[in-house]
């Protein structure tokens, strides 16, 4: 009888085990889980195990194994950076490079530089100009994601290396896994250079400048409910009691609006 009367709270037992494996390790499946109660000296068949997560309304694997890239951007997003390299037209005929950075939570944009001779040790030093920007943020950010550009240089990734800083490379021809940085890139062209004549490398970085002030100061983000990266958005006025005012910004090509009184 009393063995009987034990089983019931076994059960219960194992159950609460499972649940507890389960939700404590959402990467573990059902045969992982089933081998970890070897350890505390718990038995129960495979199918039961299987069983206890489902009937909780804990996806099952293999749903519950790695998570998808999106969902790993997502979580681990302020520990995530991804920069670009892009080009723009100038007069004379000639191109000028620009490489740009962005975080992935603020949606921050910085240039970090301009050059007509886009050299490895030019890359490596605006790493090392990204690093000392950072500041005492720069503990916190563990990857750079990029291309496989000819620009980029091992110079340039053992700078972040050297600042804890893990370089993650793109896929070949998967321009998706560095969306974030590609849509802003495409962004400033479409908006900026691509309706602007460049006179030279210092007009290019003058107007690259006032773009990125632009853009995180002012330029709403969907991602960030409409704010911009380092400014939140203000609350509701009555706009009877105010005018809103145009501010062009590099030359007129982009247009911020502001209340005045």
């Amino acid at each position: 009888m009393h063995g009987k009367a034990g089983r019931p709270a076994a059960r219960r037992n194992i159950r609460a085990l499972v649940l507890r494996l389960a939700r404590e390790n959402p990467g573990w499946g059902c045969r992982r889980i089933h081998g970890e109660l070897a350890g505390p000296g718990a038995k129960a068949a495979a199918s039961t195990v299987r069983e206890i997560p489902k009937n909780a309304g804990i996806r099952p694997t293999p749903r519950r194994a790695d998570p998808t890239r999106p969902q790993f951007l997502r979580s681990r997003a302020e520990a995530i950076l991804a920069c670009d390299f892009f080009t723009a037209d100038l007069l004379d005929g000639t191109q000028a490079c620009a490489l740009a950075v962005i975080e992935h939570a603020t949606r921050r944009i910085r240039i970090l530089g301009v050059t007509l001779h886009p050299t490895g040790d030019w890359a490596a030093q605006q790493a090392r100009n990204l690093i000392m920007d950072l500041g005492e943020q720069a503990h916190r950010v563990k990857f750079m994601i990029r291309d496989r550009g000819s620009n980029y240089t091992a110079a340039l990734d053992a700078v972040l290396a050297d600042a804890g800083i893990r370089t993650v490379l793109c896929n070949v021809r998967t321009p998706r896994m560095n969306a974030i940085a590609g849509r802003r890139i495409g962004g400033c062209r479409h908006e900026l250079l691509d309706r602007t004549l460049i006179w030279n490398e210092n007009h290019l970085r003058r107007i690259l400048r006032e773009y990125e002030t632009h853009h995180n100061q002012h330029r709403p983000h969907r991602s960030l409910d409409s704010a911009a990266p380092l400014k939140p958005p203000p609350g509701p006025v009555d706009l009877e009691q105010h005018r809103v005012r145009r501010h062009p910004r590099a030359g007129g090509m982009v247009n911020e609006y502001r209340l005045v009184a």
